[in-house]
């Protein structure tokens, strides 16, 4: 069998200057690209060498549903390994977010927060 890797995700976002900034300052990431995108938008790839997200706004974008577990094709939260938990959690809080369903599972610990746009993501540590 062949190997598969997940290289980028792809959301819109309101503002992709803003949240390309609070996810370098966050996860240490780093910008990757930026420019022109699709139907008159801007998308900035953040991330590393080997991952990163896609943040995309087209202009005039409508807001998110409140419940996108309830949505067929919704995006329910995305996924972030990181070597100290503790250490990123104090940085999403300094970035005036709020962290919720915190939990030790085997094998690692987690905790979830939803960004200015509402899109949860979910921090995990195997360390």
């Amino acid at each position: 069998m062949t190997r598969s890797v997940l290289e980028h995700t792809n959301f819109t976002v309101a503002d992709p200057d803003a949240t390309a900034a609070w996810l370098c300052d966050v996860f240490g990431w780093k910008i990757r690209w930026q420019g022109d995108a699709i139907h008159g938008g801007r998308s900035i790839h953040v991330g590393t060498d080997d991952s990163y997200l896609a943040i995309y706004n087209p202009g005039g974008a409508r807001p998110a549903t409140d419940d996108n577990y309830h949505t067929i094709g919704g995006l329910n939260h995305v996924g972030i390994v990181v070597d100290d938990l503790d250490k990123t959690e104090a940085r999403v809080k300094a970035q005036g977010f709020e962290t919720h369903s915190h939990a030790d599972y085997e094998p690692g610990r987690r905790f979830y927060f939803h960004d200015g746009d509402g899109i949860e993501f979910e921090v995990v540590s195997y360390a």
